[in-house]
């Protein structure tokens, strides 16, 4: 595992020595979903940016193609 290091104000890390948390744990996990957050808005910004390049589709097509596959069945 990686060492990362950061400071915060004296106030505060007298607080967290007063709370029984296991804080590295919990930094840990809030970084891993904030990575894991950053991916899937990424993700869904590449999936956008797809879907925004492929011809629209003219008004009732989905229902045309519904109604095909119902009567051919």
């Amino acid at each position: 595992m990686e060492v990362v290091s950061f400071r915060i104000p004296k106030k505060l890390k007298k607080s967290m020595k007063e709370v029984d948390i296991n804080w590295s744990e919990e930094i840990r996990k809030f970084i891993e979903a904030k990575v894991r957050e950053y991916k899937r808005r990424k993700a869904l910004e590449e999936i956008d940016a797809m879907l925004s390049n492929l011809p629209k589709a003219e008004k009732g097509t989905a229902k045309r193609y519904v109604r095909e596959d119902r009567d051919s069945n």
